[in-house]
């Protein structure tokens, strides 16, 4: 994820606790979704889809918080 912030990211995890808990969240329900669509984990396909829209908020905010924190250092 975000491949281009990952200088960033690395530095956020460790310097901000709210960025390293969205994006520990994000990556558990990744892992949760790969689950339930290997059939691993049991799971109806709404669950599923309202993990996803769970997860893309996730990210939404991450990155917003990355393009802040861009902005902040130059």
């Amino acid at each position: 994820m975000f491949p281009e912030y990952r200088d960033l990211i690395s530095r956020l995890k460790t310097e901000d606790s709210h960025f390293s808990r969205l994006f520990d969240k994000h990556n558990e329900l990744d892992q949760q979704i790969k689950n339930m669509e290997a059939r691993i984990a049991p799971a109806m396909p709404l669950e599923i889809e309202t993990l996803k829209k769970e997860k893309l908020q996730l990210k939404d905010e991450l990155y917003l918080i990355l393009k802040n924190a861009q902005g902040l250092l130059t």
